[in-house]
């Protein structure tokens, strides 16, 4: 398992056994004996690289977690574990402080030190290929070949508003007869081009959307709460306004069968020699990630 989780995030066999001390046929060896143990190719072979089958996404999801933290122990335990720099760790700002730093907080009280940076997902893939971070976590999907990509998390969008002004809107209209009935409710987005807003209409409603925000707010915490003072309406992620849903605070305008989703990623650069506490981290994260939304 540890070398599946090697050759997935490296996307090389030759890469993984120089990662792993071991010789490219043991590395092959390993990963057909265990494509033979699941009953399916795992990886396709390609002129320079090894690239993951649908199988490979789903098992690392299950194995990377532990295999990181095993990993971590026995280091910690037999190898040399020098005081390092803090981890450097990037991503976009309401679920880091909603869901990130809450979730690590046990890792830090034990000692581990970290620098969080928030900003855009673009930006800081860049960034991390400059060497500046040592784990992005990402609303899109990296493509560079320098960056290695995780699924971390989905996030799923809700069209919400306040209880006091949903009760004025013909929500019972709304699934038949479309988002014309909002009529001209003020819209609230984190950004002018309305990117979370523009996607849900055109999932769900199957409609464009070309109304401009009344209110632009770069921080959807500010979106949640300009929801809650009945300021306009707005589609915000479920895990950033669990609470409020729970206990009436805003209602949800519709309930289509499948919402939009959105996937988060950890994003870590290829081939670079890892931070001591990096795979702890990792691990740590996707375990933790699964009781978040």
């Amino acid at each position: 398992m540890r070398t599946f989780v090697a050759v997935y995030r490296l996307g090389s066999f030759t890469k993984a056994a120089q990662q792993l001390g071991l010789s490219q046929p043991a590395v092959t060896h390993q990963i057909r004996n265990l494509e033979q143990a699941m009953g399916r190719p795992l990886f396709e072979r390609l002129p320079h690289g090894a690239q993951p089958t649908q199988a490979a996404d789903g098992l690392i999801r299950e194995v990377q977690g532990p295999i990181d933290l095993l990993t971590h122990a026995v280091d910690r335990a037999f190898g040399d574990d020098p005081a390092a720099r803090p981890l450097t760790v990037a991503g976009p700002v309401e679920l880091t402080t909603t869901r990130v730093i809450p979730a690590i907080s046990d890792l830090a009280s034990d000692g581990m030190r970290l620098n969080f940076t928030f900003g855009l997902s673009d930006d800081l893939l860049e960034r991390l290929e400059d060497n500046e971070f040592d784990l992005v976590i990402s609303t899109v999907r990296p493509r560079g070949r320098r960056v290695t990509a995780t699924p971390l998390v989905d996030e799923e969008f809700v069209l919400v508003a306040s209880a006091e002004l949903a009760a004025r809107l013909p929500l019972a209209r709304l699934e038949t007869d479309g988002p014309d009935v909002l009529g001209d409710i003020p819209m609230i987005s984190y950004a002018e081009s309305l990117p979370i807003i523009r996607r849900y209409w055109h999932t769900v409603f199957d409609r464009s959307l070309t109304t401009p925000p009344a209110l632009v707010i770069p921080d959807l915490r500010g979106a949640l709460a300009a929801v809650k003072s009945s300021a306009g309406i707005s589609v915000l992620p479920t895990y950033l306004c669990a609470e409020e849903l729970a206990n009436g605070g805003i209602t949800p305008l519709i309930e289509p069968e499948i919402p939009p989703l959105n996937t988060f990623y950890l994003a870590t650069r290829r081939g670079s020699p890892p931070h001591p506490d990096l795979t702890l981290l990792h691990g740590h994260l996707l375990m933790k990630a699964q009781l978040w939304i």
